[in-house]
């Protein structure tokens, strides 16, 4: 078997490397662009490719090449943020790569298991008696990121319907772990800490809405997630990865200070605020459970400090 991994070189596509290699005897090609944002691992199984996803050419000569039986749509610009700061750039890159290797799968004539990868910010603000949110609950993006993903969800839908392309659809809640850029809260944190430890920050750390309550997953338990999904999930069926519980910011901001023997004073940022925050987030992934079983097994709390870790290793990485 042969899989096609699109975008790992990132946090979340280097993750998947890693669990395929461990867990699978498959085959891999992963597309870097411009360059992997973290280190992947070596493996004669893991082959990596410069590719323009945008570019309808460059991913045709890319599935040609792979010839994959399984593609994990894993490449997409998904800091919210800068989404509202440069929308068509986020539009355009998430939907045009997806519908690019879509209608390659396509040409091809060949039965590919394909995963489209959605996100819980196609939910949008829940409504009261809206928690936990389910596969069921109503689409109400609040940000371009978010109409990026309902839009890659639906067109994933569509090619399943029109085409009969085997695509399997999921939407993650948060997920973080090591690896992760800081522009995203957990590692935001722990780097900043770390930079404290290392005498590297003068012990203050700049936060924004601590208010905000998030339903978090490891990235290592969402990326066997996805693996299940792949292999296990009703094509045409969409699944929601969630851990079912919400976590305070300022919770996990506290457990990541407890972590840590330095006294750090914390100051409000405004410009880390968003244009649109919702306060309380949690979903179910009881029909994902129902098919496969899965569920997060990583405490939340190892997760923090495996983060923390990681960045104290960067740290000391810079130093040496």
């Amino acid at each position: 078997m042969q899989a096609l991994i699109t975008g790992a070189g990132g946090f979340v596509g280097g993750h998947l490397c890693v669990y395929l290699l461990a867990h699978t005897d498959w085959g891999l090609v992963g597309t870097v662009y411009p360059h992997p944002a973290a280190a992947q691992p070596e493996d004669a199984r893991l082959r990596l490719k410069f590719a323009d996803l945008c570019d309808p050419e460059s991913v045709q000569a890319l599935f040609e090449e792979a010839q994959p039986d399984y593609i994990f749509h894993l490449a997409a610009q998904s800091f919210v943020p800068a989404s509202f700061a440069d929308p068509w750039d986020t539009l355009q890159n998430n939907i045009r790569a997806e519908l690019n290797l879509l209608e390659a799968v396509r040409r091809s004539g060949r039965e590919v298991r394909v995963l489209v990868i959605g996100s819980n910010e196609e939910y949008g603000a829940p409504r009261p008696g809206e928690l936990p949110q389910t596969e069921e609950s109503h689409l109400r993006p609040n940000n371009p990121y978010a109409v990026s993903k309902v839009t890659q969800d639906f067109l994933g839908l569509q090619y399943y319907l029109s085409y009969e392309v085997q695509v399997v659809r999921v939407r993650p809640f948060n997920h973080t772990g090591p690896g992760q850029s800081p522009r995203f809260v957990v590692p935001a944190f722990a780097s900043q800490i770390a930079r404290v430890e290392a005498s590297q920050q003068e012990p203050m750390m700049k936060v924004g809405n601590l208010e905000a309550a998030r339903d978090f997953t490891d990235v290592r338990d969402i990326v066997r997630g996805y693996h299940l999904a792949t292999t296990q999930g009703e094509a045409g069926e969409v699944y929601n990865l969630a851990s079912g519980r919400p976590q305070s910011i300022q919770g996990l901001l506290d457990m990541l200070l407890s972590y840590s023997s330095v006294e750090i004073r914390v100051e409000r940022d405004p410009a880390r605020y968003r244009p649109v925050d919702v306060p309380e987030v949690y979903g179910s992934a009881a029909k994902f459970h129902r098919l496969t079983g899965w569920e997060p097994e990583i405490p939340f709390e190892q997760t923090l400090r495996d983060t923390l870790e990681y960045w104290r290793g960067q740290e000391a990485s810079q130093v040496s």
